[in-house]
């Protein structure tokens, strides 16, 4: 048994660096994208404010030399982008029409294929304005909006000349719904696979158990991704503390299910935690990516 635990316990490490090794250059980097419903019917720029005037900084980056090409660039409406710049309000600057201060970012100052403008990389504001201006020299200049996760989502009606922000705590609820579930359903069904579903007692303590060890996980993991999206350094601690958890259950399973042999229990706690970790660690980010996508 204790061989068999230790070549448990060393291809779950294994298994967990290898696919570590996935993430570990595709750190996610700051993103807000804008959608416009009700669009003007003629062109129109759009831009996100940050606060502080651009000339008053000593660190700028170019917005347009970092959002476009030479030829981009230079095909931009010249008139429209100094009709944009214009109405930015005093004390602020437009991230891509101007340019950023601090770090840089690139944005998109007409909507992509998809109606939507995406604003990313470093630079981007945790406070910041939209700014809307048509060919006509209509303007629509939003409130003070705040991002209070890594990669957010705002909507501007056009026609209402107003903006909504999804509420934060769908897209944790989301992200520890898709980390803790897909958990207790492989877990369940490994628990019928080793003979221990036939007592409601048994189903009782695996849930209880999971819900403590299992549940505070994917909290921990829902809050990390939605604040610092999913990376290979940042899914390391989560592998080390779904080692602990593994011990640990197996350890509780030993006690806590009959039916069966001790043995059997600890066999079934090593290998329900090695699978969901696996499990786990291949859904993390395409699971974020998902919830940033309708947060």
């Amino acid at each position: 048994m204790k061989r068999s635990f230790r070549s448990l316990l060393f291809f779950a490490l294994a298994a967990s660096f290898l696919t570590v090794t996935a993430f570990a250059d595709m750190g996610p980097k700051d993103q807000l994208a804008v959608k416009v419903v009700n669009a003007p019917e003629e062109p129109y720029y759009l831009d996100i404010l940050a606060e502080g005037n651009y000339e008053d900084s000593e660190d700028l980056f170019d917005g347009l030399e970092w959002s476009y090409s030479g030829g981009e660039a230079a095909a931009l409406d010249q008139d429209l982008l100094e009709a944009l710049r214009a109405a930015v309000p005093e004390g602020w600057h437009a991230c891509t029409a101007e340019g950023s201060t601090g770090a840089p970012m690139w944005g998109d100052l007409y909507p992509n294929a998809d109606g939507v403008h995406i604003f990313g990389y470093h630079g981007v504001p945790d406070t910041y304005r939209i700014l809307m201006v048509t060919k006509s020299g209509q303007v629509f200049l939003s409130g003070v909006c705040t991002r209070t996760v890594l990669q957010s989502s705002a909507t501007v009606d056009w026609a209402a000349k107003t903006v909504t922000i999804p509420p934060t705590w769908v897209g944790y609820v989301l992200q520890f719904l898709a980390t803790f579930v897909p958990t207790i359903l492989v877990e369940g069904i490994l628990l019928l696979l080793f003979g221990y579903g036939t007592q409601r007692r048994n189903w009782l303590r695996f849930l209880t158990v999971n819900l403590l060890t299992q549940g505070t996980l994917a909290l921990a993991m829902a809050y990390s991704a939605m604040q610092h999206g999913v990376t290979g350094w940042s899914l390391l601690p989560f592998i080390l503390m779904e080692i602990l958890i593994t011990i640990g259950e197996a350890a509780l399973y030993s006690h806590l299910l009959t039916g069966h042999s001790r043995g059997r229990a600890v066999l079934y706690g090593l290998a329900a935690n090695l699978c969901s970790a696996l499990l786990g660690l291949h859904l993390a980010e395409p699971v974020w990516k998902f919830v940033v996508s309708i947060s």
